[in-house]
């Protein structure tokens, strides 16, 4: 079935006559009805009953005739969409992310969001994870921003890519030099980390276990900002991710973590069987290519 049957289907009904639906359509009587006949062929029943030179639809024509309808008008407005002039959207796009994208990641995409649709509203809250999936069940958010959510949802989970979590430490730190280190070696090591109520600790509880090391976490910190900042004025360490560090902030190395590897998996969060908005939608595509080119970025080439 393709799109010019459904327009010839829709003109003949509306019109209840082969000759002007095909004045309409502007193809000869022959033509149209050959595709009338194609289009009956694949449903299996007919659509239409010729009474002399009188043409009316049967149940099924009649029945299909709002859904041929309604998939019309979609492709039409998608394509007046996509044409110069006609992609000024319109609208309100309701973010919840965490801080980790809050830093860098949404002021980006936003940015870009901006620059081709000026006249939409953007609104970002900056939410724990817990409080973005109650934002969006309650309908108060159009799109989420974080990581795997731990446990089942009866939320929609589109992974963007795979996120290594690296140790980061001053560079008067005795580790600073590393090129990498063994998950191990950071037995009886003092470091800050996230609290227990995080996700991402116990994502790190669990590398712990796995490989029998006992690190001394001296701090437990809700946020990335005053975890690197008392990285800066101690001799301790922390585990984050490497979207999570400013890159203007001097004074630090990353290093990277293996045996095993702690990853984490960024994705946007949406609601089940909602239809989005088209901002909605284009603002996803503009959060999708972004992070995918960053996450390139950071693998480099190879």
């Amino acid at each position: 079935m393709e799109l010019r049957h459904l327009r010839y289907f829709v003109a003949l009904a509306d019109c209840r006559s082969f000759t002007r639906a095909a004045e309409r359509t502007h193809v000869t009587q022959s033509t149209l009805s050959h595709q009338i006949r194609q289009l009956e062929d694949e449903i299996g029943q007919p659509l239409f009953d010729r009474i002399g030179r009188k043409v009316v639809t049967t149940e099924a024509g009649e029945l299909f005739l709002a859904f041929a309808s309604r998939a019309l008008k979609e492709v039409d407005q998608g394509i007046a969409m996509l044409k110069p002039g006609g992609g000024n959207l319109t609208g309100q796009v309701r973010i919840g992310a965490t801080h980790t994208f809050n830093i860098g990641l949404i002021p980006e995409c936003v940015a870009l969001f901006l620059a081709r649709h000026p006249t939409v509203q953007i609104r970002v809250e900056e939410l724990a994870a817990e409080q973005i999936v109650a934002r969006l069940r309650a309908g108060e958010l159009d799109i989420g921003i974080a990581y795997r959510p731990g446990g089942p949802t009866d939320l929609w989970f589109e992974p963007l890519y795979n996120e290594e979590m690296v140790l980061v430490v001053a560079d008067t730190h005795p580790l600073a030099g590393r090129k990498r280190i063994r998950m191990v070696e950071l037995h009886q090591q003092r470091l800050v980390l996230l609290p227990g109520y995080f996700a991402t600790r116990t994502l790190l509880d669990e590398c712990f276990l796995a490989c029998g090391a006992e690190p001394v976490v001296v701090a437990e910190m809700s946020t990335v900002a005053p975890m690197l900042g008392l990285v800066l004025r101690m001799p301790i360490a922390a585990i984050v991710a490497i979207n999570a560090v400013p890159k203007a902030m001097s004074g630090l190395q990353m290093i990277p973590i293996e045996s095993p590897t702690p990853v984490r998996t960024p994705g946007i969060l949406w609601q089940r069987e909602v239809a989005q908005s088209a901002p909605v939608k284009s603002f996803a595509v503009i959060v999708r290519k972004t992070a995918l080119g960053n996450s390139l970025r950071q693998d480099g080439p190879g």
